[in-house]
């Protein structure tokens, strides 16, 4: 082969294409002096998304291994665009040899860059800054995201505890203009109004008790980058009615001050109440509501991403083994089935907390059913029905869906027409139900 005979001309040892196809997380191109493609590693063809026999014989493509034909400096970081459009950062690493041709070393740069729509484990599975999906619900989310982190426009992201709202509001600064500039985020349940008040415009000294010198708030710490305000259907009236006038006049009084001070901040926000309800009740203002909830994003539960559901428990033992000395290289199938029949009322949040309780309580290569909590070792207790009068086993039923109405189903189906945008057959799609049974659930939640 072409690629033999150009690395022992070149002096590079015959256990070359062993060694390459051992280093995860780097892709090894070796190229002949006209550029065309002698070999492209299994990692290769995972990272920048084409398969080696597509390859291998051709030019490789531009930006790949040089831009514009400009050699680039030894560990340069590198974005390349895959074939899906995508796109991650690598580390460029090329030894030139004698007679033109190269070995170039692609290694996924995670420092200092995000991972911006990156292959995580397979194809059609996207890493967003964390967001680990391959759920159309989640991609669509994903490019929304995209999409506004380009403006300067009020978002607010919406969904139940634990779906990753935070994680959404920092790839918005990541992907915005603001990327240079601070992120910083508050739990507005986290404090009482005295103390958020502090907490959100800082104070001079003495303003109350306690107050022994003066204090900056994050307002003033997120100066020239991004805010996230995490919960902010619970914040009181009073600082509301502040937080308005920020948004509007882009200045705040320290507690205790008298001089404005200039804010130039974006506020990306977030809850997991519909603030349309909390309007209705008199606990929040609508014209707050107006302003923060410009362009709204919704998280979809994990219950309703069940594709995720094994990516996800992969990803994070990836993660535990880093810090452990359990090494875990299969999940039984009693166990797997416990993870995919679980509801997750605490969502990927949870999911990553029951990954590393098994990582404490469990040893061995194999992530056993014994090794879940125990609510997980219920889920997993359960057999598949059998049907047949004498009992012999019949078709084995599968996973019954959490019903709709016990997680609030009037809040469901209205998020989904308005992500949906009024579409019925997109918003019953969205659900996991039928037209019909959608045209029902719509109807007893009186939206119809």
């Amino acid at each position: 082969m072409e690629l033999e005979g150009l690395l022992r001309r070149n002096g590079v040892g015959e256990s070359f294409r062993a060694l390459a196809e051992l280093l995860p997380g780097a892709a090894v191109v070796v190229t002949d002096a006209e550029r065309r493609v002698l070999y492209w590693s299994p990692e290769a063809a995972r990272i920048v998304g084409h398969a080696a026999e597509r390859m291998e014989g051709r030019v490789c493509p531009d930006g790949v291994i040089c831009d514009r034909d400009e050699a680039r400096p030894f560990g340069a970081s590198v974005q390349l665009t895959r074939a899906d459009g995508t796109s991650v950062w690598v580390r460029h690493y090329a030894r030139v040899l004698p007679d033109g041709g190269a070995i170039h070393l692609l290694a996924l740069d995670t420092e200092g860059h995000g991972t911006s729509g990156r292959s995580a484990s397979g194809p059609g599975v996207t890493d967003f800054h964390g967001l680990i999906t391959r759920d159309r619900s989640m991609l669509r989310v994903i490019q929304v995201v995209r999409n506004v982190a380009e403006t300067e426009t009020s978002v607010l992201v919406r969904g139940e505890s634990g779906t990753g709202k935070e994680l959404v509001a920092h790839a918005i600064h990541l992907e915005g203009r603001r990327r240079n500039g601070p992120f910083v985020a508050v739990n507005c349940a986290a404090f009482t109004p005295t103390l958020l008040e502090s907490e959100l415009f800082g104070h001079t000294k003495g303003a109350f008790t306690g107050a022994v010198a003066s204090r900056k708030g994050i307002f003033a710490q997120a100066d020239g980058g991004t805010l996230f305000l995490d919960e902010v259907a619970e914040l009181p009236l009073d600082l509301q009615a502040k937080l308005l006038r920020v948004l509007q006049e882009r200045t705040f009084v320290p507690v205790g001050g008298t001089e404005p001070v200039h804010t130039n901040v974006r506020v990306v926000a977030a809850t997991h109440r519909a603030l349309r309800e909390e309007v209705r009740a008199g606990r929040f203002r609508d014209d707050l509501m107006f302003r923060l909830r410009v362009v709204p994003i919704f998280l979809p539960p994990l219950r309703q991403r069940p594709s995720d559901i094994e990516l996800l428990v992969r990803h994070f033992i990836e993660q535990a083994q880093r810090g452990s000395p359990r090494v875990v290289t299969s999940i039984a199938p009693e166990a797997m089935r416990a993870l995919l029949s679980y509801p997750w009322p605490g969502n990927v949040r949870e999911l990553s907390n029951v990954v590393e309780y098994a990582f404490a309580v469990g040893r061995g290569p194999v992530l056993t059913l014994e090794d879940l909590p125990p609510e997980l070792r219920e889920a997993g207790e359960v057999r598949p029905r059998t049907s047949g009068a004498s009992g012999s086993p019949g078709r084995a039923r599968s996973t019954p869906r959490v019903p709709v109405a016990s997680i609030g189903e009037a809040e469901r189906v209205r998020e989904a027409l308005e992500v949906c945008q009024g579409d019925i057959h997109a918003a019953a799609e969205r659900l996991g139900v039928s037209r019909t049974t959608f045209w029902r659930m719509r109807k007893r939640a009186g939206l119809d």
